[in-house]
């Protein structure tokens, strides 16, 4: 049964001293932390209440934190007992450490005694140390030379402290703890403004010397941040080809209340600025294809069984929105509009209206609104109308020679129906265009004259077909990318 827990410190909407209620199999809770004072310079004690999630008994294996020994500057206490039980819980609070150990009295007759102590301890540490670096890299050898190989010349490089503490922080792949992302949100240290759109602006920042992207959402978009977050913590939605979760919270400031997203940073920035200023070879662009093909499929799957993933539809697949990683893969971001269909229930969570995302890569169906909501399908679809629009975008920065010359040519960057509708069309200019008209972006003759290319410009015709029914899915894009010979790719290519 569901729980009303006092909430005050951790509440929805950042209510003070209010209730919160935690969905079946969850805990209240109530936590203390030592937090660090910036105007007294002191570390000081805070207290926190609120709602514990169920999934996958993570909140009742932080509820247990408790139990361990020596555990300074925190502490939390669960109950489920019943409403509000956890009102007048007082977990103990035990200061970190800050002065030293008292020295004890040495005599003049026992230094040199213990100067022998003290190197042999020292020689027998480093032996041990010696021994355990040893074994330790053998096993993380073997354990490499065992993992298979996927798409890119990255797949064998180290992972950062904070890739692997998201890597094993769950076997669900549901991200971190809420109350370890509150942590890192706290030591977040923004750099720049990279990236400023309608709704949010995207930040590079700084967690313990590592690059991470953080999203602000403006006050208006809490709907957008919540359902982004609920996108990224779903179980098993970790994928290499969709961006990086790492941890969300609300900062209070003042009087206002701001919404971050804390994400992996990927300095080639969107496929939209990629593709503007850098033109690409077949392999890329099998490359760039593939991985936005795999990304997607992960995201649309129905994943059954215990843990199991629900399906996933986009809702606003744009070059904007695919972010271009170091070794040339692409990752899917901005979850804001996403829906997820629940099988068990037959419930799809979505909005009333269904004119939202980009209007220039609306779907015919969109447009003209016989899209049927109550289908899942529906929207994977739509998904996929996008991607045969974002496949064009790539198309035409792919370059090939020209016969009888060394030289090379490809077409200027440009956004889909860029020739038809002005820079900021409106509902009723992309409907024009789409439905009444019919038109679709151009296929230039070259593109017939390489394998790739020619491949890529058969699937996004089939992609963005007026039927919606007949369209391709992305996993069937993802194999037949695959079926490529090795002699394409940068590495070897691995369905899985």
């Amino acid at each position: 049964r569901t729980l009303t827990c006092y909430c005050d410190g951790s509440c929805p909407n950042n209510v003070i001293n209010g209730t919160c209620e935690t969905r079946p199999g969850g805990y209240c809770f109530s936590a203390v932390e030592e937090v660090y004072d910036e105007f007294t310079q002191t570390y000081e004690e805070e207290r926190t209440f609120g709602c514990m999630p169920p999934e996958e008994n993570g909140g009742f294996l932080m509820c247990k934190v408790a139990a361990v020994p020596n555990l300074h500057g925190k502490n939390i206490d669960c109950c489920n007992s019943g409403d509000l039980c956890n009102r007048h819980l007082h977990p103990a609070f035990t200061p970190k450490l800050t002065t030293p150990a008292p020295e004890l009295p040495v005599s003049s007759q026992s230094v040199h005694y213990l100067a022998m102590i003290a190197s042999m301890i020292i020689c027998l540490s480093a032996f041990v140390v010696i021994i355990v670096i040893v074994c330790m890299t053998y096993k993380r050898r073997e354990k490499l030379r065992k993992q298979p190989r996927l798409i890119g010349s990255m797949c064998n490089s180290q992972l950062s402290p904070l890739s692997q503490m998201v890597g094993q922080s769950s076997g669900s792949g549901s991200g971190l703890p809420l109350l370890v992302q509150r942590t890192i949100a706290k030591e977040i240290q923004m750099v720049r403004l990279i990236g400023k759109g309608r709704y949010s602006e995207v930040w590079l920042a700084q967690w313990r010397d590592e690059k991470v992207a953080v999203k602000t959402f403006k006050y208006t978009q809490e709907t957008s941040w919540f359902r982004e977050t609920e996108i990224y913590q779903t179980v098993l939605m970790r994928h290499e080809n969709i961006l990086g979760f790492i941890a969300a919270d609300i900062k209070c400031n003042g009087s206002w209340a701001q919404m971050i997203l804390i994400t992996d940073y990927h300095e080639n920035g969107s496929l939209y600025d990629y593709l503007s200023s850098s033109v690409i070879n077949p392999q890329k662009l099998h490359l760039l294809a593939y991985s936005l093909a795999s990304g997607l499929a992960h995201l649309h799957e129905e994943i059954f069984g215990s843990p199991g993933k629900p399906a996933i539809a986009h809702r606003d697949i744009k070059s904007k929105n695919i972010l271009v990683k170091r070794n040339g893969q692409c990752a899917i971001a901005d979850f804001g509009l996403a829906v997820k269909y629940i099988s068990e229930l037959d419930e799809i969570h979505i909005a009333q209206n269904t004119r939202v995302g980009t209007r220039r890569y609306m779907a015919p169906e969109v447009l003209n609104q016989t899209m049927n909501p109550q289908q899942i399908d529906e929207f994977k679809r739509a998904d996929m109308y996008s991607v045969g629009l974002v496949l064009w975008e790539m198309a035409r920065r792919c370059y090939t020679p020209i016969p009888g010359s060394k030289a090379t040519t490809c077409e200027d960057y440009a956004p889909p129906y860029h020739d038809v509708v002005p820079s900021e069309p409106t509902f009723e200019d992309m409907h024009v265009v789409v439905c009444v008209k019919g038109f679709r972006p151009p296929i230039p003759s070259r593109w017939q004259e390489d394998d790739v290319l020619a491949t890529i410009a058969k699937i996004m015709q089939e992609c963005w077909h007026p039927n919606p029914s007949v369209r391709l899915t992305a996993l069937r894009v993802k194999k037949t990318l695959a079926r490529f010979d090795a002699d394409y790719m940068d590495c070897p290519v691995k369905i899985v």
